[in-house]
């Protein structure tokens, strides 16, 4: 059953567009350039599709919540299964991925009727935490943060979904760092031919061949991505948001994601932690994820909108 927070995001929108958003080119009609998401919720990820729909996880339960960007206003759909949700991606079949954290799984759910599609268990230890998700022509591909290692969904004709998966090894410059976060964010490539993941406790960004696995350090120009987390690519330009640093960071990267430049890092004082991002007209999307504030039941949370450089 649905739970919505419409009149809770009546209340704090209209506060927050009085006092505290700040002037940004929004869509038109202009979107509210912050909106709440229900407390305790602990979000996480965010997925954005064709829709003017976002799209949350939280890391309190797994429970799934879609938010209407033209009014603020969302309602949890698809209930979680008591473990966390963490990245997500949709895609144009209107399928929702959500990397399952330490519960070392993920799931595919319809974004619609939030109802489980599919769902793949990647590991089986205590030593893993399956963090994002990026969606290729081809495959999923899932990051774990405890482990060299990517997992594969491959897609049969027509976008078919697999009753398994594949372990994809990460070798070469990637090496893991025991007891912390390594591999976080991922994206695909600008010419579609390679991966990119962060690692975040290295600050470094990895290029990742798709089929054997071997890695090697994007050259970022001496810049580093310290607390890298989520990551988002437009064309040409990357987006790398750095969580507990408050800050994105913005460059412009080679089509083969060999080398990046830094244009600017964007901060605000609106950002609490921000851990993902997606991209809508023109501007991007971020949920507060608020890692420095110890979590509680009543807890608020909300996601931001800044404008797309």
């Amino acid at each position: 059953m649905s739970r919505t927070f419409g009149a809770l995001a009546a209340v704090m929108l209209g506060v927050s567009l009085v006092t505290t958003a700040p002037a940004v080119a929004a869509p038109s009609p202009p979107y509210p350039t912050e909106f709440p998401l229900p407390e305790g919720f602990q979000p996480e990820g965010i997925a954005i599709g064709h829709a003017p729909t976002a799209y949350f996880g939280s890391l309190a339960d797994g429970d799934l919540l879609r938010v209407d960007l033209r009014t603020g206003k969302g309602e949890v759909f698809s209930q979680g299964p008591g473990t966390p949700s963490v990245g997500l991606k949709t895609d144009k079949r209107g399928r929702l991925f959500v990397a399952g954290g330490a519960a070392g799984d993920a799931r595919v759910v319809d974004a619609k009727t939030g109802n489980l599609i599919k769902s793949y268990k990647f590991a089986t230890d205590a030593d893993t935490f399956v963090n994002d998700v990026v969606i290729t022509d081809e495959a999923a591909y899932f990051t774990d943060s405890r482990k060299a290692v990517l997992y594969r969904v491959a897609f049969g004709k027509h976008g078919k979904l697999p009753d398994t998966h594949t372990a994809l090894p990460l070798t070469g410059d990637f090496v893991v760092t025991p007891g912390a976060f390594n591999a976080n964010g991922i994206a695909e490539t600008p010419d579609g031919r390679s991966l990119l993941v962060v690692q975040s406790v290295t600050a470094q960004l990895h290029l990742v061949d798709k089929k054997t696995g071997v890695t090697e350090l994007v050259d970022l120009g001496g810049e580093a991505v310290t607390n890298g987390d989520g990551l988002l690519v437009r064309g040409r330009t990357l987006y790398v948001v750095q969580n507990r640093s408050n800050a994105v960071a913005v460059f412009t990267i080679a089509e083969d994601g060999s080398q990046a430049k830094l244009r600017e890092r964007i901060t605000d004082p609106r950002f609490d932690v921000p851990t993902t991002i997606a991209a809508y007209g023109n501007r991007l999307y971020l949920p507060n994820a608020r890692f420095s504030t110890p979590p509680t039941p009543a807890t608020p949370y909300n996601a931001v909108a800044i404008p797309k450089p």
